[in-house]
C-alpha cells in the first residue's frame, strides 16, 4: 500500500517495491526510480511508489468535498474560508470544505452544531442543478476512460480499466493519474482515488489521503493492512452490528480473520460470510455499469415547525417541480410518487401513490403529493417534507392524454413551455402559483 508522507517530508513515497515498479509521478507522468525523492523530470514529490501499481486496474475515484468545491471553484474570494453548504437553521451540513472540517463540522451534522464549531463558516444554499452539471462532466470524462464505470452518487464512482491499456497506451495508474490532473486544470476541482484488485479495497484505499490522494492497496498485503483497522471499515458494518461484535469481542479486522466462516455465518447470519470473506481483503463483486437509479427524491427541513397546509403545499409544489426537472434531465419516468413527512418530535411518516401511469411532470408529482399529504395536514406540526418517485419505467409511456382530467393536458403543455424559459433564462424566471385549495377535491386516484 502506498504509505501517507511522514510529517516532516510531505508526500514522501513507500519504498515498497522499488526494485519491481518504477515510480509514477502525479504531477507529470514520468516513471522513474523509485529511489529517487523527488520527479527528475518536474521536481515534484508526488511520487505513487507500489509494487503492484501496474497490475491492478479496480478504481474507486471520489471527489474532494464536492459540493463545496464547486462553489469554490466559482467563487476564488472562498478558497481560504471555510465553506459549508446545507440548509437553514435546523437543516444538515451536505459538506463542507476541508478548512471547516479542521474545525469539527462533518456532514450530516445539523446546522446548529455546524454554526457553533465554525462560527466564520460561510453558509451556502446548495444548488443541485450547479452540482449535477458537474458531476454529469465529469461522469462523461470517466466514461471516456473505460465504459466499465458504477456510479455511486453524484461525485463517486468505481471504475475497471481491465484491458484498457492498449487504447490509452498507458497503465490504468497512468490513466487515472492523467485524469486526475485533467479534471483539476479543467474543471476546477480536485479527485481522490483508490487503485485495487476490487470494489473493497479501492473504496479505503481512495479515503486514505484526501484531498488530492492517489492510494494503492495491493493484493499481497490486503490482510496485513487489514488486520488492524476497526470493524467498521467494513462495507454494511453499521453502529449496531459494531456493538454486536464488539459484545463478541470482535472490534478490529484482524480478530475476524482469525474466526471459522461457519463460526461467523451460525452468529450473523449472511452478514456473517461475507465478514470472513471481506476481512481478508476479497471481494468477488464486478463494477457493473448497469447500475440502476431507484428513485428521485427531495426533501427540506424547515427552520421552525409548519402546520399550515397551505404553506406545507407551497413547499410541496417547489421539491416537485425539482424532482420533475431532474426526472426530465435523466429521461426517467416512474408510477410511484411517494411523500415523506417528519413531524416534530422526529417521527417519519411515508405515503405512497401509484399511478395509472408513469409521469415526469410536476403538475402529475405535486398533485399526488398533495392528495397524499391531505390525509396528513390535520394540524400537526411538521419539522421536514419531502417528495420522491420510483418505480421507472419505459418514458415514451410517460404522461398520456387523460381522458378524465382534460385539463391535464393543457397544464403538460404549460408546464413544458415554462421548462422551456426557465432553460433559457434560469429557473427564477417564471414561478408557479398554486392550484386553488378547492382542486384537490377533484383530484382523482390517478
Amino acid at each position: 500500500m502506498t504509505q501517507p508522507p511522514a510529517p516532516d517530508q510531505p508526500d514522501a513515497p513507500s519504498t515498497a517495491g522499488t526494485e519491481a515498479s518504477p515510480a509514477l509521478c502525479r504531477d507529470c507522468g514520468a516513471r522513474q526510480p523509485a529511489t529517487l525523492a523527488r520527479c527528475r523530470t518536474c521536481g515534484s514529490p508526488r511520487l505513487l511508489i507500489h509494487e503492484e501499481i501496474d497490475s491492478l486496474s479496480i478504481a474507486h475515484i471520489d471527489c474532494d468535498a464536492f459540493y463545496a468545491s464547486v462553489e469554490k471553484r466559482d467563487n476564488p474570494g472562498l478558497a481560504d474560508r471555510p465553506v459549508i453548504v446545507g440548509g437553514g437553521q435546523r437543516g444538515v451540513v451536505s459538506t463542507c470544505c476541508y478548512i471547516a472540517r479542521i474545525h469539527g463540522v462533518r456532514s450530516a451534522m445539523p446546522m446548529f452544531k455546524a454554526r457553533q464549531a465554525c462560527p466564520d463558516a460561510v453558509i451556502i444554499k446548495p444548488d443541485m442543478a450547479k452540482y449535477a452539471r458537474v458531476g454529469h462532466e465529469i461522469r462523461a470524462r470517466m466514461t471516456a476512460l473505460t465504459p466499465q464505470v458504477e456510479p455511486l452518487s453524484i461525485d463517486e464512482a468505481f471504475l475497471d480499466l481491465t484491458g484498457t491499456r492498449k487504447l490509452h497506451h498507458a497503465s490504468p495508474a497512468e490513466t487515472l493519474a492523467r485524469f486526475a490532473r485533467e479534471i483539476e486544470a479543467e474543471i476546477g476541482i480536485t479527485v481522490s482515488i483508490g487503485l485495487a484488485p476490487n470494489k473493497f479495497l479501492a473504496k479505503i484505499a481512495s479515503d486514505l489521503e484526501k484531498p488530492r490522494g492517489f492510494s494503492v492497496i495491493g493484493a499481497a498485503e490486503a490482510a496485513r493492512f487489514l488486520a488492524d483497522k476497526p470493524v467498521g471499515m467494513i462495507w454494511g458494518v453499521g453502529k449496531v452490528l459494531q456493538e454486536k461484535l464488539a459484545r463478541d469481542g470482535l472490534t478490529t479486522i484482524g480478530q475476524l480473520q482469525g474466526q471459522d466462516p461457519v463460526v461467523l455465518a451460525k452468529r450473523y447470519g449472511a452478514m456473517g460470510l461475507r465478514l470472513a470473506t471481506l476481512a481478508h481483503g476479497k471481494d468477488e463483486r464486478r463494477v457493473s455499469p448497469d447500475r440502476e437509479t431507484k428513485s428521485v427524491s427531495n426533501e427540506t427541513t424547515f427552520n421552525e415547525d409548519i402546520s399550515s397546509p397551505e404553506r406545507l403545499r407551497a413547499v410541496l409544489r417547489r421539491l416537485s417541480e425539482e424532482v420533475s426537472r431532474r426526472l426530465k434531465a435523466a429521461d426517467l419516468a416512474g408510477r410511484t410518487v411517494s411523500l415523506k413527512l417528519k413531524t416534530a418530535d422526529f417521527r417519519t411518516i411515508t405515503r405512497s401513490r401509484t399511478l395509472s401511469d408513469p409521469t415526469q411532470l410536476a403538475d402529475r408529482i405535486f398533485r399526488a403529493g398533495d392528495s397524499l399529504l391531505a390525509g396528513e395536514a390535520n394540524g400537526r406540526r411538521f419539522r421536514l417534507i419531502g417528495i420522491g418517485v420510483s418505480e421507472f419505467s419505459d418514458p415514451a409511456q410517460a404522461d398520456p392524454d387523460d381522458l378524465v382530467d382534460p385539463e391535464a393536458a393543457r397544464r403538460a403543455k404549460a408546464e413544458r413551455a415554462v421548462d422551456a424559459l426557465r432553460d433559457k433564462f434560469g429557473k427564477s424566471a417564471v414561478e408557479l402559483g398554486l392550484t386553488r385549495a378547492g382542486d384537490r377535491r377533484r383530484q382523482r386516484d390517478q
